[in-house]
């Protein structure tokens, strides 16, 4: 797991991540219970100006080098899972009990109980009992 600041992160309990999980906690990011992370997600709180002349390194009358940047938090609701190389950018709430398929870039909400995947990231459908695996023969 890699953090970029650590302290603005929040995790409940009974959580997972697989392989290089990347947190870029500019500003808050908090996640549920039971939320599960497949390899090779990030999420990034952080927000850059398009205009390169702000966006570029600058200098205080100091000599230290700053550069203009500014976050948007991200909420992942509990008993959630996420799939591997998935992104979810800043400003983005992720509802309970959600399932993001594999490679998706979630750049908005997502509600509660969806099954959700693509780039951009769009809901499929919602995610209901006849989900079981009670009801999936073929996998035992």
């Amino acid at each position: 797991m890699y953090f970029d600041y650590g302290v603005f992160t929040k995790f409940g309990s009974g959580c997972y991540a697989n392989f290089n999980l990347t947190v870029l906690d500019t500003c808050p990011v908090t996640i549920g219970d039971n939320v599960f992370f497949g390899p090779n997600c990030t999420i990034a709180t952080p927000v850059h100006p398009f205009r390169w002349q702000e966006r570029n390194m600058k200098k205080k009358s100091d000599g230290t080098v700053y550069d203009d940047e500014y976050g948007k938090p991200i909420t992942i609701h509990s008993n959630c899972w996420i799939a591997s190389n998935v992104v979810i950018t800043g400003r983005v709430t992720i509802g309970e009990g959600c399932v993001i398929g594999a490679g998706s870039v979630v750049t908005r909400d997502i509600p509660p109980n969806s099954l959700a995947a693509g780039n951009p990231c769009r809901v499929i459908r919602e995610i209901t009992e006849e989900d079981s695996i009670k009801y999936k023969a073929e996998l035992f």
